[in-house]
């Protein structure tokens, strides 16, 4: 009996070993599973992993770096060369609209100044319709008001009606399709980002690479109205790239909500009564502002206050040239055909070049380097604009667009990936819009006030001297702040002694939080993230 009870308990205990052993071993795979999507959830932020099954799982964002992004970016290449590049092949029908509406070369410079200018002015515009209609609908909206703008310009009857048609609709509609498409790229990319940003800007280049070739067959053929009628057609694919640019899964939130959805209390009740319905609207205004504009960013972000003024800046000459290349050429007698070329052989050149370009800086080595990168590329670029003053033969001019496609696909591949760099991805929209809304100021006055020097001097290689100096300059200004800024930050680190360092979660100098100079994070990152994974960089 005692053998037997002796055996029954020897049993019991082996069956509840082999309970526990299991238990643990279940406990212990759940535990590793849950390690694995905290590793995978660390390696989306971080590194871009490819870890999409266990994200779904957790409902946060997947960035795949590859799959269905690169779809994506193919969309968003077409979307770039259908926008950005459009409105410096309006040169090509330029002398056509003098004739039609007897315009002066500064009124005529106005027709692809207010595009361009429309083109980035409506960033604010965009970033209401991201949010509540999402990057592919807004995408595909600006499709049909780019078609539409281009198709009633070839039916107008003054230069006024010009403005308002390929001005303003046809910029409006540019704008947005191109930037939900930049902005969900971002999302799309993290480890990548750098060599997706450059791929992307091709975009640009195969707008100028087969746009004049299009444009000016089209002009031999049918006329400049007719040429806009099929052009109209043309941007209307901008519709097609938008349907694919499918939305990454939302994130779902944890923990206590961050709105109260009910009704407000009685007293906040009496209080908007008694505020009244205009001081509502103005506090919703402002509020909008705030949340669709980076004022905060340009107030507090020293980088991004740098950033916005030198670009700014820059595009008072950045994309003159490019406008007047063509009349420049024909008015010295070369052919329009030729003259088409250039533009298509600065276009090919960047094709060429931006994909290598891509690749080279998304190394580690580039990793908080881009900015000046960026500057060097942009004082080549105004310094090339000065072989113009040369002379107007087609070897002088096939020197210059290709030095100045050179410095311009470095230019293109890094201009968001540097802006990516210096704001968080949240705020990117924002930025770009605030950023957006400062460039248009110059886009919009630079070709007039080209025009307004070639109508008194006769001339027109005094605009490439003079946009030579205001590029040239702004690329100065850039990396001498950047270094002083860097500078500072390095004496300030310098001032904190190691027994007073704050907790390694924080920066150790004070900025805008988020807002701290880091390239996309790359491999071997991962070391320097702290327990809780809490560090100022640039991730979604």
């Amino acid at each position: 009996m005692t053998q037997r009870n002796g055996n029954r308990a020897t049993s019991d205990c082996s069956l509840h070993s082999e309970a526990s052993k299991s238990f643990g071993q279940a406990n212990g795979m759940e535990h590793e599973k849950v390690q694995e999507a905290n590793d995978c959830e660390f390696e989306e932020r971080g590194q871009g992993g490819d870890c999409s099954d266990t994200l779904a799982v957790t409902g946060a964002d997947t960035a795949p770096d590859g799959g269905w992004g690169w779809v994506v970016l193919i969309a968003t290449i077409l979307v770039l060369a259908l926008t950005l590049a459009f409105p410096s092949c309006v040169g090509i029908f330029y002398t056509d609209l003098q004739n039609e509406f007897h315009a002066s070369n500064s009124e005529t410079s106005w027709v692809p100044s207010i595009m361009t200018s429309v083109l980035h002015a409506g960033g604010p515009f965009c970033s209401v319709l991201v949010e509540r209609l999402g990057c592919r609908a807004t995408v595909m909206l600006g499709g049909v008001l780019s078609g539409l703008g281009m198709t009633a310009s070839s039916f107008t009857h003054s230069i006024t009606e010009l403005y308002i048609t390929a001005g303003v609709i046809t910029g409006l509609g540019f704008c947005f399709s191109f930037q939900p498409a930049v902005t969900i790229l971002g999302h799309y990319f993290v480890r990548r980002r750098a060599f997706a940003n450059a791929m992307s800007s091709t975009g640009t280049a195969l707008g100028l690479c087969t746009l004049p070739v299009l444009g000016n067959y089209l002009h031999t053929e049918l006329g400049w109205r007719g040429s806009f009628l099929v052009l109209g057609a043309v941007l209307l694919n901008c519709c097609v790239c938008g349907a694919v640019m499918r939305p990454l899964q939302p994130a779902k939130r944890r923990g206590q909500p961050l709105m109260n959805h009910g009704p407000p209390p009685p007293e906040e009740e009496i209080e908007m009564k008694k505020n009244g319905r205009v001081r509502t609207i103005w506090n919703c205004l402002l509020a909008s502002l705030s949340k669709h504009m980076a004022f905060d960013q340009f107030c507090n972000n020293p980088r991004y206050c740098v950033y916005s003024i030198g670009i700014t800046w820059m595009m008072l000459g950045f994309v003159v040239p490019l406008v007047y290349l063509v009349p420049y050429a024909t008015a010295n007698g070369m052919e329009q055909s030729q003259a088409a070329l250039l533009l298509s052989i600065l276009g090919v050149v960047n094709i060429v070049v931006r994909p290598p370009i891509g690749l080279i800086f998304n190394m580690p080595w580039f990793k908080g380097r881009h900015i000046y990168v960026f500057a060097s590329a942009l004082l080549l670029n105004g310094l090339s604009n000065s072989i113009c003053c040369l002379g107007p033969s087609f070897s002088v001019l096939l020197a210059y667009v290709v030095t100045y496609g050179l410095s311009m696909s470095v230019v293109g591949s890094l201009m968001f990936t540097v802006l990516m760099d210096i704001v968080e991805m949240r705020r990117f929209p924002s930025a770009l819009g605030l950023l957006a809304i400062m460039e248009s100021i110059t886009l919009l006055i630079g070709p007039p006030l080209a025009g307004v020097l070639v109508d008194r001097t006769g001339q027109y290689f005094h605009v490439f001297f003079v946009c030579s100096a205001i590029v040239a300059s702004s690329a100065v200004f850039l990396m001498t702040s950047f270094c002083w800024l860097h500078q500072k930050e390095m004496k300030a680190s310098k001032r904190v002694q190691p027994s007073a360092l704050p907790d390694p979660a924080r920066p150790a100098i004070d900025v805008a939080r988020g807002c701290q100079y880091r390239s996309v994070p790359t491999e071997g990152d991962k070391d320097k993230v702290s327990v809780n994974g809490a560090e100022s960089i640039t991730s979604l």
